[in-house]
């Protein structure tokens, strides 16, 4: 990264998204296809989004776009 440039991450808009979709965690967890501890650390910011993760969103909420779901943000 040159100096000045802020660093691009990845965001999203599923833990919002979820509330009126899914009524509990273990519904979205199972239908995203992933694990508690992938869901948690990405809503903490200790892991960045991957595929899976993308994949899983995808599924979870097939009417949506990827730019619903998700966002670059300037950190």
């Amino acid at each position: 990264m040159k100096t000045g440039e802020k660093a691009m991450k990845l965001k999203t808009r599923v833990f919002e998204l979820c509330n009126g979709r899914y009524q509990k965690l273990s519904d979205l967890v199972q239908a995203m296809g992933i694990s508690y501890d992938l869901y948690y650390r990405v809503r903490r910011g200790e892991s960045g989004i991957n595929g899976r993760f993308i994949i899983g969103a995808a599924k979870a909420f097939p009417g949506y776009k990827l730019d619903d779901l998700f966002y670059v943000s300037e950190d």
